[in-house]
């Protein structure tokens, strides 16, 4: 059974740790910006995209996809952490259900995630993105969905890792894949049906293709591969196998 005063002690404690962390903020912060007003000014001027989009809107929703990426699988390094230090040590044996725990973790690296990629969007009108109050909250929605399934995969490829550098080798070695396999910075279509194929498994790659339905115009959209429907429903059914994958570790550990 779940214990809300504990869900919420633990999603307290992420962010105070994630605020505290000057340097991890502004890290996070900067990463998304480098890569929109670099890359996407720099190939702005050498390709033509879909309806007319300049190649740096075209690449917003992607950047803001990479940011709920790497949020999410690097905010399931406090499992790895307090597996070395003891503290998730502690949290197993309390009388907090290990369903509880795993929830906390989620939702906690969930609104971290959403947080940072709400504040992303910010940046949308001066790329002559324009969105409503009801296509703003649409977007939170759709962030919320993505967050959370890359979170339950990132977490349940934690729980198996018990090292600080095993966390940070074998994430990257996920992360990078995820993000360059997610139709970021061009069209999946345009890749190799051999490569398009583990697109297609990415939730990334539907998470992206979910933001552009919403955030570029109409004209843009053309660049959407699947139906939202498509999108919302592969991310929804991924989320609940690695929730529930994820609990089912959980409740084996000892």
């Amino acid at each position: 059974m779940l214990s809300y005063k504990a869900l919420y002690v633990i999603i307290l404690r992420e962010f105070k740790r994630f605020f505290r962390q000057k340097g991890r903020l502004i890290v996070t912060m900067a990463r998304p910006l480098i890569w929109l007003f670099i890359v996407g000014s720099g190939f702005t001027r050498l390709v033509d995209t879909t309806g007319g989009v300049q190649y740096i809107q075209f690449i917003l929703p992607g950047i803001v996809g990479m940011t709920i990426l790497f949020s999410s699988i690097f905010s399931t390094i406090s499992v790895v952490w307090d597996r070395e230090f003891g503290f998730l040590r502690e949290m197993l044996v309390s009388p907090v259900s290990r369903v509880t725990i795993v929830f906390g973790k989620l939702l906690s690296g969930t609104a971290l995630s959403v947080f940072q990629g709400a504040a992303l969007l910010l940046v949308a009108p001066f790329l002559g993105l324009h969105l409503g109050v009801g296509s703003f909250f649409l977007m939170v929605f759709l962030m919320f969905l993505v967050a959370f399934a890359i979170t339950a995969l990132g977490l349940f490829v934690a729980s198996f890792l018990t090292s600080l550098e095993g966390f940070n080798v074998i994430m990257n070695f996920i992360v990078l894949p995820m993000f360059f396999l997610s139709g970021a910075l061009y069209p999946v279509d345009s890749l190799p049906m051999f490569i398009k194929v583990f697109s297609y498994i990415n939730p990334l790659c539907f998470g992206v293709d979910s933001f552009k339905h919403i955030l570029l115009p109409e004209g843009g959209r053309l660049a959407a591969e699947f139906p939202l429907a498509v999108d919302i429903l592969f991310i929804s059914v991924f989320s609940v196998i690695f929730t529930f994958l994820s609990a089912l570790v959980f409740e084996r550990r000892k």
